[in-house]
């Protein structure tokens, strides 16, 4: 039985950043990690951390002072590592790259770089404890970094398997319009006061992603039948801190509206058996076709402009100088 397609479209937002230091922690150190906790938390004595106000938190977005039951829905806490464990991860880094070292090529699984590089398990659990004692709960979700799901079955199942056994559900996504992509071009313009460089690609990401959705629509119709809750992925950059707004009349104009995740994951469609690996990052849509052997075709082709402008740019932190990993 087919519903009316607009009791149907759905959609959820995601601004996910990587997750960081849950991961690696597989198994108890093994390593001489000394913890860097070492006294209780005196809230009296406060530092003032710098880079840590979000790109959308700005004046003209001010509505005053917030009511102190708001509730904060999300938050990203990084531990930063000790300066001896900093010294020895670059040389790591330069040794796996280096053909003369024994190191060479000899990569960490997760749970080895969290037994070497991660905060001491003690450490994790004292800023828990102080976390939840203040009115915070733990994580719930987990998105793919990259949408790299694995490079195998069993890897993928693994990385599963860890992530549920500490709670966590994860965290699929099925419209994406590589608003990252679009952004380095913005980004770069915006410092270099080109305006008209900036129009470009605000249009070329709004028509990139109508046709992006009109392509993943059509693909759920044909693979499953109807339009699942759609789980929309977006990144916290300048172009969309600037254009949100545009994005947004342009969901509202398909018939969508938000929903929280729990309830899009409540959609049948999200139960579908997946065997997708690969390290190219793509959405649960194509995981899903692929796994059925029928991998989709006719997707909307990313403006080469951009690609060509991306590409001349200087590539960003932790990505490759050949244009690195896709969608992060």
């Amino acid at each position: 039985m087919r519903l009316p397609k607009s009791s149907l479209r759905r959609v959820v937002l995601l601004l996910f950043s990587i997750l960081t230091f849950p991961l690696g922690r597989a198994a108890a150190q093994t390593t001489n990690i000394l913890g860097r906790v070492t006294q209780a938390v005196d809230e009296r004595n406060l530092v003032v951390m710098k880079g840590n106000v979000h790109p959308l938190a700005r004046p003209e977005f001010d509505h005053g002072a917030a009511p102190l039951d708001l509730r904060m829905d999300r938050m990203l806490l990084v531990l930063k590592r000790s300066p001896e464990q900093e010294r020895a991860l670059q040389k790591l880094l330069e040794d796996q790259q280096d053909k003369s070292s024994p190191r060479y090529r000899q990569w960490l699984t997760p749970e080895q770089f969290g037994q070497h590089f991660g905060p001491e398990d003690s450490d994790i659990q004292k800023v828990t404890d102080w976390l939840q004692g203040h009115g915070f709960q733990k994580l719930r979700y987990f998105r793919h970094p990259y949408l790299d799901v694995g490079r195998d079955v069993e890897t993928r199942r693994d990385a599963e398997a860890f992530l549920v056994a500490r709670g966590y559900r994860l965290a699929p996504v099925t419209m994406d319009a590589w608003d990252w992509a679009f952004s380095r071009v913005y980004d770069d313009a915006k410092k270099r006061a080109d305006t008209a460089l900036q129009q470009e690609v605000v249009s070329a990401y709004l028509s990139y992603s109508a046709a992006m959705f009109d392509y993943e629509e059509k693909l759920s119709r044909d693979l499953i039948g109807y339009e699942p809750k759609q789980i929309l992925l977006l990144h916290a950059n300048p172009l969309e801190a600037d254009h949100i707004g545009e994005l947004l009349e342009l969901l509202r104009k398909r018939g969508y509206r938000f929903i929280t995740l729990e309830d899009a994951l409540s959609d049948l469609a999200y139960g579908m058996p997946d065997t997708y690996v690969g390290e190219e990052g793509t959405g649960w849509l194509e995981h899903w076709a692929i796994t059925r052997g029928r991998p989709p075709l006719g997707a909307p082709v990313f403006p080469p402009a951009i690609a060509q402008r991306s590409k001349a740019l200087p590539p960003a932190p932790g990505e490759a100088p050949a244009g690195g990993p896709a969608n992060p």
